[in-house]
């Protein structure tokens, strides 16, 4: 198994987007059994899939060991993909990693869930906090949107600087995020990171709350959707070198 988190120091910049996209591609494109692992308290990704979601307030439970975190996991209504979502008990999610001062305990949750799937999707909260450090523990890619704008850059290098302070050698991989190529301010941060992967500003990307599904279920000829599966692509070759 192999975890992929989607995380980024700055809220509003396409993260949810990204995870549930790149879930689905990993279930439906490599045919992989896949969890997509909704942390976010606003949970985006539970309602964008969440056909069987979790009961209310329970998320937070999985972490205190008082509930099974299979127990919580739920179909997506999509082939080989599972949701474990998000509810407002998360929302103290980083005091419990504090008071439990267990630094890895997401990474052995994660264990336990290895022999059930391929590939485990984080959809992450905003921030440098106890939770993001415990997926920067956990996590055998980073992958964070960025904006083409100054702070979204800004945002993106404060987590690399963090990383190597910590001594964390996990891998980050920048995308640029809701990329809108007339403007001249997304086209001059692409020319000047032209090796990061280029998702694009879509209304039928935006379509996706009204659909509640990836765009990949009812657009997958649409460019962002295209866009999405090159990403995933080159996602499964840098977990391939990893390992």
């Amino acid at each position: 198994m192999a975890t992929v988190a989607v995380y980024s120091l700055k809220g509003g910049v396409g993260k949810t987007t990204l995870a549930v996209n790149l879930a689905w591609c990993s279930a439906a494109q490599s045919s992989r059994r896949t969890l997509l692992w909704d942390l976010d308290p606003q949970a985006a990704s539970t309602f964008l899939l969440g056909q069987g979601a979790a009961a209310r307030d329970r998320a937070q439970a999985v972490f205190t060991k008082d509930v099974e975190a299979s127990r919580l996991i739920r179909q997506s209504g999509i082939d080989r993909l599972d949701l474990l979502g998000a509810d407002s008990s998360l929302r103290e999610l980083d005091l419990v990693f504090h008071q439990l001062d267990k630094k890895k305990r997401l990474a052995k949750l994660l264990d336990q869930l290895g022999s059930a799937y391929d590939r485990v999707l984080l959809d992450c909260p905003p921030g440098l906090t106890d939770t993001s450090e415990q997926v920067m523990r956990a996590a055998d890619l980073i992958v964070v949107p960025v904006v083409p704008s100054p702070l979204s850059m800004r945002a993106f290098d404060e987590v690399a600087a963090h990383l190597v302070a910590k001594g964390n050698k996990v891998p980050l991989m920048p995308v640029h995020s809701m990329v809108d190529g007339r403007r001249r301010l997304h086209a001059e941060a692409i020319r000047a990171h032209p090796d990061w992967p280029v998702i694009p500003m879509a209304s039928i990307v935006e379509a996706m709350a009204t659909h509640r599904a990836p765009l990949g279920d009812y657009a997958p000829r649409a460019p962002a959707a295209q866009a999405f599966a090159a990403l995933w692509q080159a996602i499964e070759r840098r977990l391939t070198r990893k390992r």
